[in-house]
């Protein structure tokens, strides 16, 4: 017989809750480009619509390892997010603000900016 989440999760200890919380987090902190736009509920047609290209743009660009920052800034601009760049170190994270003007950059090979 199914049970209740909230059932089990009040039977949990608190020390269990809190590194299911703990690991729960960390997997929503990283996640690729295509479980990120499955979790904010868009598929490649409505991302592609968005940003104005074909659905098969978007399967190419979800398999990729590399690509533009301004790229990666529209595509989360699109789903609904901002993307910021962050250096983490020992000692804690700085927010890289050389890439806040890319909003009306477009991606080209040879690093013009085009506006």
């Amino acid at each position: 017989m199914a049970k209740n989440f909230s059932e089990l999760r009040a039977r949990m200890t608190p020390e269990s809750r809190q590194r299911a919380e703990d690991k729960a987090r960390a997997m929503l902190a990283a996640m690729p480009l295509a479980e990120l736009r499955q979790a904010r509920e868009l598929s490649q047609e409505q991302l592609a619509a968005l940003l104005h290209v074909r659905q098969p743009a978007i399967a190419r660009l979800e398999k990729r390892t590399d690509m533009y920052l301004s790229t990666l800034r529209r595509v989360i601009e699109a789903m609904g997010g901002e993307l910021e760049i962050r250096a983490h170190f020992p000692d804690g994270d700085i927010r890289i603000s050389q890439f806040g003007s890319l909003d009306d950059a477009t991606d080209n090979r040879d690093g013009a900016d085009r506006r």
